[in-house]
């Protein structure tokens, strides 16, 4: 008996119909909003992500050399995969291009609640456009893939940041703001609250703040709860940082004009541990604190498509990771039932197989959305109406030799168990949903 590996999961049917509906509503919000669902490799050449991320990043990686002896990697994460694509297209491509793409990725990471080494998430990305309302789409794409789910703002928030403010404060408060490493005090930003405070600031101190610039950074950047709380972070930290307020202010504004604002809350201390981030930072959380992580997050790396080789290109996107969405639905009790769904199953009695399989052509034929089974396991009667209680099917058209003999075929309502007869020919309609109720 084998036994699969850790951080890899089997889903059974129950489970992935519940997950397949969750999808869609991801994938339905970002298809009314004009994203465009692309495919992208399982595989990728080892060296995109050594140049994006450092060499130590091949730790995290399921990465090996192929037979033609190339170094490869199973996809860690989309957007240098799309990055990718979007430098090898950019000039047939028309601005802006908005993608979506939900599949696995695969990480060498500790296992643990909602984190695993295969992963799902879907991607949707908006490249050539650095006005506000692009990130602001972004965030009501976000926003109302979550309400389609049955999520309300009583259940989830966005932190919203800007990576600009944090970076420029830094600088502006440095002694010495050319021996600062602005990427290593963003990252200790993102460690915030999960490091004692002491560790915290010893990771900006490291970063090149004196202790005591340290605790003035932090001071500024908690004492933001709302808009008007900016204007004294923009008198801190000069005309950069006044021109990332701006810019802040304006992607809020346009939010609250897409119907995403009351879903949003300025955050600082939200950065985004990615040093490709370059301005308007966001992560969801989970209003009630009881999934204590970040749900899913996204932002803006204006830079990326130039580091591999493209025009410049800004870019903006979100990524909700579906395990730790399902962690969210959960506690609201929104998760959809993990159960089986079958509208019809035709259960033949005797020497019917060719009638029944006409009755279940006839009813597939009535829509694309319809499920129904027949037997193909030439089993009795009983186990057939198992079975079919088993998969939930809602009505059971019995199609028997005593029945075609007589000319009609038994409608069974397997929830209260009544039962009916229709002639055959009127069974089923040219059109509609038939059910017992439409023939007792």
């Amino acid at each position: 008996m084998y036994e699969g590996l850790k951080g890899f999961r089997d889903i059974y049917p129950g489970e992935q119909s519940a997950r397949r509906s969750v999808t869609d509503a991801i994938e339905g919000a970002a298809a009314s909003y004009g994203f465009r669902e692309v495919a992208t490799p399982a595989l990728e050449r080892t060296q995109m992500y050594v140049d994006k991320s450092g060499a130590e990043i091949v730790d995290e990686l399921y990465a090996f050399e192929d037979k033609g002896g190339r170094a490869v990697a199973l996809t860690p994460e989309l957007t240098p995969t799309v990055a990718r694509m979007v430098v090898a297209k950019g000039q047939e491509l028309s601005k802006p291009i908005k993608w979506m793409s939900t599949r696995p990725f695969w990480r060498y990471e500790q296992v643990q609640q909602g984190r695993f080494r295969e992963f799902y998430q879907t991607n949707i990305d908006i490249f050539g456009s650095d006005a506000p309302e692009a990130d602001a789409e972004v965030l009501s794409v976000a926003a109302d893939a979550l309400t389609n789910l049955g999520l309300t703002g009583e259940d989830f928030e966005f932190r919203v940041s800007h990576r600009d403010i944090l970076g420029g404060l830094v600088r502006a408060l440095a002694t010495d703001p050319e021996s600062v490493d602005t990427a290593a005090a963003i990252r200790a930003v993102d460690k915030r609250a999960k490091v004692e405070e002491g560790e915290y600031l010893g990771l900006l101190t490291d970063a090149g703040l004196d202790r005591e610039v340290a605790r003035e950074f932090d001071d500024l950047i908690t004492g933001v709860e709302t808009v008007a709380d900016l204007d004294a972070v923009a008198a801190a930290g000069g005309d950069d940082v006044e021109a990332a307020v701006e810019n802040l202010r304006a992607v809020l504004g346009a939010a609250d004009d897409f119907g995403a604002g009351e879903f949003c809350e300025i955050s600082l201390t939200t950065a985004r541990g990615l040093d490709y981030y370059t301005g308007v930072v966001f992560e969801c959380f989970d209003s009630t604190g009881e999934v204590s992580r970040s749900v899913f997050g996204g932002g803006r790396y204006d830079d990326l498509i130039e580091s591999f080789g493209g025009q410049p290109t800004p870019a903006v996107g979100v990524a909700p990771g579906h395990a730790t969405l399902k962690l969210l639905c959960q506690r609201a009790g929104v998760w959809p039932e993990e159960t089986l769904s079958t509208d019809y199953y035709v259960l033949s009695v005797g020497d019917t197989r060719a009638e029944a399989a006409a009755v279940a052509r006839d009813l597939r034929a009535l829509g694309d959305d319809l499920v129904v089974e027949a037997d193909v396991s030439d089993r009795s009667f009983g186990a057939q109406l198992g079975y079919a209680d088993s998969i939930n099917a809602e009505t059971v058209v019995v199609v028997g030799e005593r029945d075609l003999e007589n000319g009609e075929y038994t409608i069974k309502d397997m929830d209260s168990g009544a039962e009916t007869t229709v002639p055959v020919e009127e069974f089923p309609p040219e059109s509609g949903r038939p059910t017992y109720e439409d023939y007792e």
